[in-house]
């Protein structure tokens, strides 16, 4: 079974508002079994909405739309979907009885254009929505010569959405499915340190297409994550088929797997910091202040982290500074900047971002931001290229620096 995921709403289309109804549905699918293959975003349209349920169920055995089922004249999903049956809009009287009560609740008159969203394709089953005025549509639309499709329209509003979904749709698909139902399951790996062309290369004929299970890369804020798919009877059965594929990954990057759970950089170093009982002080100079911020978000106690500087780079204070503090290089500064604030803050580890290059030039190496990692038995330095694209300039740059830190840490 494949399923579409259809998003309906000019404010979408538009790019006025995100969608992320798609993204929650697509992973609630995926719990179940279910894997999605195509997700369509369509403008409030008739003859547009009408061509995506179509098209949805000739390619779909199982579609979800969000959006369209309010009372005005730009809500058109009762009538694509009506048009796509060949069927035509009957009221529904408990739907309206619903619809009145909660207006007399609010102590509002309900005003005529409400009556339309009791208004559903003949044949339609409804979706209780306990607390909103549009009900929803569970429908089966007929196909050719095989099982007609199976078409759920939800409201666009996340919470009326997400209590229908769990209260109504889940159990109504966990039927369909009946014992034959397997589930999905994502063991993600996330890795730092190479390229995205490169990490495939090192891996085995993992992100061969059809492979079972199957391994994707996803490419985010300088970090790649390995995504192993696995289907199976139950969650032992997926946990067995991909494994063997997780130890391959294991044995094929080493230490460039950062973490084998939705675990960020800056998490993973806390982590080990915490469990080795030692702490980390941080400084920065011109750059945003990205190692200060990611520490500061980690819940729980944080015994570990002494605390961090940011310094613009012509603001470092006079007593981190010696005579001919102008003169010095950047790594030399970079240096002397992660001894000081692991020293003054009396932590086991003073990591230091150094000055970046005021910019790239347009031929011949690139310039580098030094990094440079302070503990008792000495300082390490690290050249980073500067080079990327400059969006995700600073983000890699602080990764790199954490990432310096954990294989220390690593050993």
């Amino acid at each position: 079974m494949v399923a579409e995921v259809v998003s309906i709403g000019d404010e979408l289309t538009s790019g006025q508002r995100l969608d992320t109804n798609s993204q929650w549905l697509s992973q609630q699918l995926g719990d179940l079994g279910i894997r999605v293959v195509y997700h369509t975003t369509v403008a409030d349209d008739l003859a547009a909405n009408v061509g995506v349920f179509q098209q949805a169920r000739d390619r779909a055995d199982l579609i979800v739309s969000t959006g369209g089922l309010g009372p005005t004249a730009d809500d058109l999903t009762r009538d694509a979907v009506a048009q796509t049956a060949g069927v035509d809009l009957v009221l529904d009287e408990p739907s309206l009885a619903h619809i009145e009560g909660i207006f007399a609740h609010r102590k509002r008159p309900m005003p005529p254009t409400n009556r339309l969203q009791a208004m559903l394709p003949r044949g339609a089953r409804v979706i209780p929505n306990p607390h909103g005025t549009a009900p929803g549509i569970d429908m089966d639309l007929p196909r050719a010569h095989r099982a007609a499709a199976r078409v759920f329209c939800l409201p666009g509003v996340p919470a009326e959405m997400r209590e229908m979904w769990h209260g109504t749709v889940a159990p109504a698909i966990e039927g369909i499915l009946g014992s034959g139902r397997r589930m999905l399951r994502h063991f993600p790996i996330k890795c730092f340190g190479v390229g995205e062309s490169d990490l495939e290369q090192m891996l085995p004929d993992l992100i061969r297409r059809g492979r079972d299970p199957q391994v994707g890369i996803t490419a985010s804020h300088a970090m790649l994550t390995l995504r192993i798919t696995a289907s199976g009877a139950n969650a032992v059965e997926c946990e067995a088929l991909a494994g063997s594929t997780i130890e391959v990954i294991r044995q094929c990057l080493g230490s460039l797997v950062v973490s084998e759970a939705d675990e960020e950089l800056h998490e993973v170093v806390a982590r080990m910091l915490r469990q080795s009982q030692q702490t980390l002080a941080t400084v920065e100079v011109g750059t945003p202040g990205l190692l200060a911020h990611w520490l500061a978000g980690i819940p729980g106690p944080s015994s570990w982290w002494r605390g961090s500087l940011t310094f613009a780079p012509d603001s470092v204070p006079s007593e981190w500074r010696w005579a001919d503090w102008s003169s010095a290089s950047a790594e030399q500064q970079t240096v002397a900047l992660a001894e000081r604030v692991r020293g003054w803050l009396g932590s086991d580890f003073g990591l230091a971002i150094g000055p970046a290059p005021v910019a790239a030039p347009s031929a011949g190496p690139a310039p580098t931001i030094p990094l440079a990692l302070a503990q008792r038995t000495g300082t390490s330095v690290h050249h980073l290229p500067f080079a990327g694209h400059p969006d995700i300039l600073a983000t890699r740059t602080a990764k790199h620096a954490l990432n310096d830190l954990r294989l220390t840490l690593l050993g």
